[in-house]
């Protein structure tokens, strides 16, 4: 399901959902494929399972719609699961066969869980290894990889952000690690050319940090980068009034940008003018009504 799909991790002793799971999967071989016939009683929460794992295929939070009540309590609501397979079993649970295949088997302290499954503790301490290893992959030229990197490590702090209330110590404690990171990102998403995003993540950046220089640079060459000379030439201004020191580094890119703006005119007259070229040895030819 969805681009970001890989092979489920299960780790036993964390309360998993559906915990019918952690009782039948001990009992298989690494390699082995099994199918396990469930009663109806061990599968009254797959639903709410199988919503998670597609959020995690689609790269959403896990938990996304099962913030505010446990469980138990949602199989008893009305509220959809956002997909119609789902909703009609958690309406009408049903006997259900699982069909697992255990790929491969791992001892504690031999693998990073990932994020959902970390506690708060865990997230706030694996965030700098994860921004080194995204800063190991950019200098190697690998910058998608490294955006990945700077996702993950900004996914964990929104993550707890979440439960800070905005504008609180801890809240902007938390926006001021993700800064750097949303920073690091955008200019991955620069170099692979993904201006307009880059253009959202800055200018809700500066929108809270009116004195952040980079992310008015970062915003300066995405409004470039899109032909938007106004904007660029205005942003391009506001980094040299707040670091002079960057003066030459503006300038080469505003020489860019005039020369690919010289450039687009050129082709853009040439053109138009293929396009209303007159060849007087062309026959003439009349309509008449």
């Amino acid at each position: 399901m969805g681009g970001r799909s890989k092979p489920m991790e299960l780790i036993l002793g964390k309360k998993f959902k559906l915990a019918v799971w952690e009782l039948i999967i001990p009992t298989m071989r690494e390699g082995e494929v099994a199918a396990f016939t469930c009663d109806v009683k061990h599968t009254a929460l797959y639903p709410l399972v199988s919503q998670s794992l597609r959020n995690i295929s689609a790269g959403k939070d896990p938990l996304e719609g099962q913030r505010h009540c446990c469980g138990i309590a949602q199989i008893h609501s009305h509220h959809s699961l956002g997909h119609c397979d789902l909703d009609k079993l958690q309406a009408n649970p049903q006997p259900l066969v699982f069909t697992l295949e255990l790929l491969e088997v791992l001892v504690p302290g031999s693998f990073r869980l990932d994020i959902w499954a970390m506690t708060d503790e865990e997230k706030l301490k694996v965030v700098p290894q994860i921004h080194e290893e995204g800063n190991a992959l950019y200098k190697k030229g690998n910058t998608k990889e490294a955006a990945e990197k700077y996702h993950n490590a900004i996914a964990c702090l929104k993550n707890l952000q979440m439960k800070e209330r905005p504008g609180d110590e801890g809240w902007i404690s938390l926006d001021q690690m993700i800064t750097p990171l949303l920073l690091n990102y955008c200019q991955c998403q620069l170099i692979q050319g993904q201006y307009y995003e880059v253009l959202e993540h800055c200018s809700s950046l500066i929108f809270k940090y009116e004195d952040n220089v980079k992310a008015y640079f970062k915003r300066a060459k995405a409004h470039a980068a899109v032909w938007n000379e106004a904007e660029a030439r205005a942003d391009f201004a506001k980094v040299v009034e707040m670091d002079p020191s960057l003066g030459p580094s503006v300038a080469k890119e505003l020489r860019a940008m005039e020369e690919r703006i010289r450039a687009k005119e050129k082709e853009e007259k040439g053109r138009f003018k293929t396009l209303f070229s007159y060849d007087g040895n062309a026959p003439a030819t009349a309509t008449t009504g």
